[in-house]
């Protein structure tokens, strides 16, 4: 009996050899792509974005639509996330290529899951499919982001967006709620495995998650412009340091001894960042301490400036740890006040800033501070701390003999230590104003923080109220009542 033969092209030879499609590059014959196809790309894209189905996917992606439409889609996020930055800015190549990570994180894993799973994919590349699809729907939820951004840099939200403000959160959870569910109507389109479906968006869920814990990156950079007027060094030589230690050696030794009928209130004024608004904050300081607590030739001062080398001791750990042994030296340390004012920058580390170019200069910290006072051991302390997140150096200070203020809490910043303020915020509002008005530290705090708050609201500060902090020991108290009545 003659066997007989299966044509090539017949069903039944189709049947016993199915055609496997690779997940990321069309198997099947190349066909020539609709001239609308890219239209419709971007129609279905944008259709996943506002939470409806993926209907009809067009043949291909073509190399060069897919390449076009994921430039087009990046030019337009990239130029928005410039108007974040609401100063000069310059655009960083390295982290703009960083922040493509993602992207390859989401290509090779969605790769990964239809390889298992290649006879449930729908489209002869669903991989690049995909992609394509949530460049397109992320393009309107990225402007979303963009302009929040926008809105809070600019410090229209600054009344909502703060630190721990559960409107941030919201935000977030917000958008991220919209990728996923995005994600969610793109991803059945490609696969017609549900099952299938589900693990592509949990992957995409934990790659945002990392990514956004991670690889978070800013594609534009605040441009920092600083003069040679804003931030001069002094010439280091033999001459400047032999007229600082004769100038330390002279403040130290003319410290008016405390006089036995009364208590007095000794003065320690710090700046140890050169920046000419701290250089104009202890000079304040040191006047009104002068002036109103009658503390004249009882306040050491102690200043990082380049235009101050020749006139004021240098601001080092070294120094105040000098100045604190000769003040104690002067002071009845069991009865007479020691007020402190330390101004600077600080960082959430809670260490007080210090630059003093070309020297180097050691940060100094509550913890060193409270070791000085203790081993000298002046009892009575009010201590004002200027800086930002100063708020964490209360705890480490504090006892029933000290009284401390902060210009902010642990978890904010304090306002005014720019390039061009007068004086900060917080030395403004208590020292140059309120407690020109009274002797009481605690009623000039009092009175001092709803204007601060007022004009960090008028300067829009755009992350929260600095929230000035108090702690006040019952010892103190006593003390500075008998102060403010003499």
């Amino acid at each position: 009996m003659e066997e007989q033969t299966t044509p090539a092209d017949s069903p039944a030879s189709a049947d016993a050899a199915p055609r496997e499609l690779d997940p990321f590059m069309a198997s099947a014959p190349p066909r020539s792509l609709p001239t609308y196809s890219w239209v419709e790309w971007i129609r279905q894209g944008l259709r996943a974005a506002t939470l409806r189905s993926v209907h009809i996917l067009p043949e291909g992606p073509g190399a060069w639509s897919m390449l076009l439409i994921v430039a087009v889609v990046t030019v337009i996020v990239s130029g928005a996330s410039r108007l974040e930055v609401d100063d000069p800015a310059s655009f960083d190549l390295r982290s703009w290529l960083f922040s493509f990570a993602p992207d390859a994180f989401l290509i090779f894993g969605v790769w990964l899951v239809l390889n298992w799973v290649r006879e449930k994919t729908t489209h002869a590349s669903p991989v690049a499919a995909w992609y394509l699809l949530v460049s397109i729907a992320m393009l309107p939820i990225s402007l979303t982001g963009v302009a929040v951004g926008v809105l809070e840099s600019r410090g229209y939200m600054s009344q909502w967006w703060s630190s721990g403000s559960w409107f941030g959160w919201a935000v977030y959870a917000a958008l991220m709620v919209w990728i996923v569910i995005t994600t969610w109507r793109i991803s059945p389109a490609v696969t017609r495995s549900t099952g299938v479906a589900t693990s592509v968006v949990l992957y995409v869920f934990v790659v945002l998650m990392f990514s956004s814990w991670q690889l978070q990156t800013d594609e534009w950079q605040p441009v920092e412009s600083y003069s040679d007027e804003e931030f001069p060094s002094f010439r280091l030589s033999q001459e400047v340091f032999e007229s600082q230690q004769a100038l330390l050696k002279d403040a130290l030794q003319t410290i008016t001894p405390s006089a036995e009928s009364e208590r007095q209130v000794y003065g320690l004024v710090y700046a140890p960042y050169d920046q000419d608004v701290f250089l104009r904050e202890s000079a304040m300081v040191q006047q009104l301490l002068e002036e109103r607590f009658g503390a004249r030739g009882r306040v050491v001062r102690l200043v990082n400036n380049s235009a101050t080398a020749a006139e004021l001791s240098w601001a080092t750990t070294l120094n105040l740890e000098r100045s604190l042994r000769a003040t104690a030296g002067a002071m009845d340390t069991e009865r007479d006040v020691l007020v402190m004012y330390l101004t600077s920058h600080g960082g959430a580390d809670f260490k007080l800033a210090a630059m003093n170019w070309p020297l180097e200069v050691e940060e100094l910290t509550a913890d060193q501070l409270r070791a000085m006072l203790d081993e000298v051991g002046i009892r009575y302390r009010v201590i004002a701390v200027s800086a930002c997140y100063s708020g964490g150096w209360i705890g480490p200070l504090e006892n029933e003999d000290t009284l401390i203020m902060t210009a902010a809490d642990k978890d904010h910043t304090s306002h005014g230590c720019g390039s061009k303020s007068e004086l900060t915020f917080f030395g403004r509002a208590l020292f140059d104003e309120q407690l020109r008005k009274t002797l009481s530290f605690e009623e000039a705090f009092k009175a001092a923080v709803p204007v601060i708050k007022q004009r960090e609201s008028e300067e829009k500060k755009d992350d929260g109220f600095s929230n000035p902090q108090i702690f006040v020991g019952k010892n103190i108290r006593v003390i500075l009542s008998e102060l403010a009545d003499r």
